[in-house]
């Protein structure tokens, strides 16, 4: 359960559907970067994560995301270059990469009570065709970020290979434990030429009305050779509906009564699997993360559940009636690993884990 209507998590409707009905959205009024109104707010809510709102000169308004993605390796990169991607993560950057003809190679983010950065993994990933890293952070479905010291040799490795950081924050917003403030932003002072991507699908849970963002930073110089490219790729597009640019300042607004919403349902889950956890010691191992809306579990094959081999997710299903995201959908690399979503109305999470735990310790 991943779409926040159906988990009964929905925005202030009435206010939403008012801001979509803007007379002056009759209007067309094409700009490749999108309305400067809706880019100046998303250049406030970024400044709130960022320390210092971003030049909304820098901000290009996509229609998601996934097109953003697109749109930034048909500018890094030629037919046959290459980017490099977190493992695990979401299936989602490998078959856009693919539609653009640019390959992926997996750098591994490894756990030992936390999530890590494997660097040897990202030295051995480059290759002469690598034009861009991908960061996701927090991660999905990990909810990994990485630490100062990872994250300075990641752009380490970009400025000495002349290459370009991407990085997807759109479950900024959802820091673990609930009651801390968003997690901090990439943007500012980048040393390279770095596209933080965002929208409202998440911090608003709004995915219908289709509007994301990516924000530049970086070198001046190395920007002035790289936007133009960007502004011409998005207005061949121009694929942001009107009435959601002009109804954007109101929505970015509103997400925080939503958040509040939001992360009180996170919060409870999270609780449900602390207690859980404790009642089944040592067979029920819930992975640490740092915010999203996903968590990771481990199950021990000994008790009465799968066998070592067997898929955890479709053991689950078979044999307790309950739906979980098999490990191998995101390229972890265990077979006793599941992915759960944090959405899940908190009485459903309880009693999957009862099912899933019965006849354990």
């Amino acid at each position: 359960m991943t779409d926040p209507a159906a988990a009964g998590l929905l925005p202030e409707g009435a206010a939403a559907l008012a801001a979509l009905a803007d007379t002056r959205a009759l209007r067309y009024e094409p700009d490749p970067r999108g309305l400067p109104a809706a880019r100046e707010a998303v250049a406030r809510y970024l400044g709130e994560r960022a320390g210092a709102a971003p030049d909304p000169a820098n901000i290009f308004l996509t229609a998601s995301t996934s097109e953003a993605y697109a749109h930034l390796f048909r500018l890094l990169c030629d037919p046959g270059d290459e980017v490099l991607i977190p493992r695990p993560s979401y299936p989602l950057i490998e078959p856009i990469a693919r539609l653009e003809d640019v390959g992926t190679h997996g750098y591994r983010l490894v756990y030992d009570g936390a999530w890590r950065l494997d660097p040897d993994s990202l030295e051995a990933s480059l290759t002469p065709r690598t034009r861009a890293v991908v960061l996701v952070e927090p991660n999905n479905p990990t909810g990994s970020l990485l630490s100062t010291e990872e994250f300075a040799l990641v752009e380490s490795v970009c400025r000495e290979r002349g290459l370009s950081l991407i990085v997807d924050e759109v479950f900024g917003d959802i820091a673990w434990p609930t009651g801390k403030a968003q997690l901090p932003s990439r943007l500012g002072g980048r040393s390279v030429p770095t596209f933080v991507l965002g929208g409202i699908s998440k911090p608003c849970g709004l995915p219908q009305l289709k509007l994301g963002w990516i924000a530049a930073d970086g070198p001046e110089a190395k920007l002035a050779e790289l936007l133009p490219g960007l502004d011409w790729i998005l207005d061949l597009f121009l694929s942001v509906g009107t009435p959601v640019q002009w109804a954007l300042p109101k929505l970015l607004e509103l997400r925080h009564p939503y958040q509040v919403t939001l992360k009180a349902r996170v919060g409870e889950n999270l609780e449900v699997i602390r207690r859980a956890e404790a009642r089944h010691a040592g067979a029920l191992l819930p992975y640490h993360g740092e915010g999203g809306l996903s968590a990771v579990w481990r199950l021990r094959h000994e008790g009465g559940g799968p066998v070592e081999g067997e898929d955890l997710a479709e053991w689950a299903l078979r044999e307790r009636d309950v739906y979980l995201h098999p490990a191998h959908f995101y390229e972890l690399d265990r077979d006793d690993l599941v992915v759960v979503s944090l959405l899940t109305p908190p009485g459903t999470m309880a009693e999957a884990l009862e099912r899933i735990m019965e006849g354990r310790s």
